[in-house]
């Protein structure tokens, strides 16, 4: 399912851009436009198969170059999803990994999300994503990039940019509300206990937590927070994400030279591993705020 991996790229050039994000990223306007005009359909698709909105979306924009591809055009696939022995379908050939390969056609968007759907959430091969939080989009990108569904080795990171570059995460909780507006009862605050590594401090991040209640419990500001961690206002936290108390370094220190990347990683979880800023290790490593670490590569940190 790589056959519109290189559209993703072609966008990148000749697609008109939206304002630099709260990343530092230029926002493509196809995507936008595509998550206007789709999350509706992914958070039906979440409710109705417990898969995550965001991972749909992702995936959606990746495979189909944001609806632009040529298989989405003129044949409604969306997912790259190849005929298989007991698809009964429309059929399309193009070439993938090998020359002219069957591919499933839809007569309309909405079968394309439905197939997709029912082709994670029937296989056997795709079982164990489900017995994930549905917020955990980190784990359902690596899960599908070891489960096979993509060939591509930077698969998992590509979804997980997206998602966080366009903040799809917001539509895996209440249909696109924002998650602290689920309820007008405060979290309870819990007692946190504060480490200190590369000479900086931090917490470690629990369940249910959010940067207002990590605020709360360390007498500091929700604002504050954000900007030292280098998210955007909303941005979710998992059981064990580190939140860093003070603004971080510009490199990592010694005996921190450089890292392997692994999958599911994105720059900004690297740079929050070793308590180094986003810009920085972009520079360092001579990449631009497009680029997408893959599986293998090896990052400078100093």
């Amino acid at each position: 399912m790589k056959i519109v991996s290189k559209v993703l790229f072609t966008l990148v050039l000749c697609t008109a851009l939206l304002p630099l994000n709260s990343w530092g990223q230029r926002k493509l306007a196809s995507y936008q436009k595509y998550i206007n005009h789709y999350s509706g359909l992914a958070i039906r698709h979440q409710q109705k198969y417990k898969i995550p909105a965001s991972i749909t979306l992702a995936q959606g924009i990746l495979e189909s170059g944001a609806g632009q591809s040529v298989l989405a055009r003129k044949s409604n696939n969306h997912f790259g999803i190849k005929c298989h022995s007991d698809w009964k379908g429309g059929r399309v050939y193009h070439d993938d990994d090998k020359r002219g390969e069957c591919f499933r056609k839809y007569k309309k968007v909405e079968d394309s999300y439905e197939d997709h759907s029912r082709f994670l959430a029937e296989r056997s091969r795709y079982a164990e994503l489900f017995k994930l939080k549905i917020t955990d989009y980190k784990g359902w990108a690596r899960g599908l990039q070891r489960c096979g569904y993509a060939t591509d080795k930077a698969y998992a990171n590509k979804l997980i940019k997206v998602i966080e570059d366009y903040q799809l995460y917001k539509y895996d909780t209440q249909g696109g509300r924002s998650k602290n507006a689920k309820t007008s009862v405060p979290a309870p605050i819990i007692k946190r206990t504060v480490y200190k590594t590369h000479g900086l401090i931090y917490v470690y991040a629990e369940d249910n937590d959010t940067f207002q209640s990590i605020a709360e419990a360390t007498g500091m500001k929700a604002k504050q927070l954000i900007k030292y961690n280098e998210v955007p206002a909303g941005f979710p936290l998992q059981k064990g994400d580190i939140v860093y108390l003070q603004k971080k370094k510009k490199k990592a220190d010694k005996p921190h030279y450089t890292h392997v990347v692994q999958i599911g990683e994105s720059m900004h979880t690297i740079a929050q591993q070793y308590g180094i800023r986003i810009e920085n290790l972009y520079k360092m490593n001579k990449q631009d705020p497009d680029y997408i670490p893959q599986e293998g590569d090896v990052l400078k940190l100093r």
